[in-house]
């Protein structure tokens, strides 16, 4: 029998943090969030004023088969007129029994709480984990998004979950001939929109200092109407922040800025770090560290996290200025690939940016839902 209840105590929040650790311990593919940063979600915190969360534990005969958070995000829920939880950090073992006991603690939660539908994976805001892979289960993970075995699409549909939307993500390499066009329209928009690309000749530090707050405006601006996203609370930008600190190589960022310095388009690339995180279960051991930082200077890999163009300049041609800063990334030989990490299936714009580059498209992840 599956016994499921509220993680309240210390050793249940170790237990929730510690069970896809042990779950995956002997999966190539899986890279751990940041301890640290999971320790923090029962905290508060941050995440506090906009949302509600609940965490779950599964478990038979004293052992831990499964987990989940919910949460009930109360600013996405007023911004779009919806009576939604989402759920999170879901992992079981392959068995039915649990994860339906799960769900149907979860489901009666959001139906406490006056919800009508359940809906995920989906975090606190887009910059959190979402998605649930359903293909390239032989594929590293990176840093950024949350790695599943191939049974949880199953267990899902199961317990009564089906198709949201989906995501593609992709490998990028460098081009086997470059498109000479690109490089003269990128050009060509910067003085065309009397923009220029920040200068990086500053320490991380300075330049986080100086183009921060407008790069969360910008980012909050032209991600508003995407699936699931909601602003970035002041909290949430200081907490981001101190993490870029940690990893960003500002070498590897393109931040397009109008004359006042207000950064009006952006490409963010972080030095793919999970191989530091592996076996240390995402702890920041003096070794982790150590090879966190060595990959943070040098990378091979580079995730491309965050791409947005303001409204107004998405017509312009300034896109191609972002693009093109990859494609010089893959040729001059800094990286071996990129990695996009989410596009939405249904973003045809930023899907056909990729033409410019050797794309493999090897991961689809997905959001589920279900009315409660």
């Amino acid at each position: 029998m599956v016994n499921v209840k509220k993680v309240e105590t210390k050793r249940e929040i170790k237990e929730f943090i510690e069970f896809p650790l042990r779950l995956y311990k002997n999966c190539e593919y899986f890279v751990p969030p940041m301890y640290s940063d999971e320790k923090k979600l029962f905290l508060g915190g941050e995440n506090t004023d906009i949302a509600k969360s609940v965490f779950f534990l599964a478990q038979r005969d004293g052992v831990t088969v499964g987990r989940i958070q919910g949460i009930l995000h109360k600013q996405y829920n007023d911004l779009k007129g919806e009576k939604r939880v989402r759920f999170n950090r879901f992992d079981s073992i392959d068995d039915v029994e649990v994860s339906r006991a799960l769900f149907s603690a979860l489901e009666d939660w959001a139906r406490e709480e006056g919800m009508e539908d359940v809906c995920g994976p989906l975090g606190y805001s887009d910059l959190d984990r979402e998605g649930l892979l359903i293909e390239g289960f032989d594929e590293n993970s990176t840093f950024e998004e949350q790695y599943n075995y191939e049974y949880y699409g199953r267990l899902l549909e199961d317990a009564g979950y089906s198709k949201e939307v989906d995501w593609l993500e992709f490998e990028l390499r460098a081009p086997e001939k470059r498109n000479e066009m690109l490089a003269r329209v990128a050009s060509r928009a910067l003085e065309m929109n009397k923009l220029h690309i920040a200068p990086t000749n500053m320490s991380k530090r300075k330049y986080i200092e100086k183009y921060g707050d407008s790069f969360f405006d910008c980012l909050d601006e032209c991600y508003s109407k995407l699936y699931g996203t909601v602003p970035i609370s002041p909290e949430q930008r200081k907490e981001l922040i101190n993490q870029f600190l940690l990893i960003i190589n500002i070498k590897f960022a393109v931040f397009i800025c109008d004359e006042s310095e207000r950064v009006v388009a952006f490409g963010l690339c972080f030095p793919s770090i999970g191989d530091a995180l592996k076996k240390s279960g995402g702890r920041l051991t003096l070794p982790a560290l150590l090879k966190l930082l060595r990959l943070a200077k040098k990378p091979k890999v580079m995730d491309l996290g965050l791409v947005a163009v303001r409204p107004e300049y998405q017509n312009s041609g300034v896109n191609a200025v972002l693009v093109n800063g990859i494609v010089d990334m893959l040729c001059s030989g800094m990286v071996e690939k990129c990695e996009t990490n989410l596009n939405l299936e249904t973003n045809t714009p930023v899907l056909a940016q990729w033409k410019y580059m050797t794309a493999r498209q090897h991961k689809r992840r997905r959001a589920y839902v279900k009315k409660i």
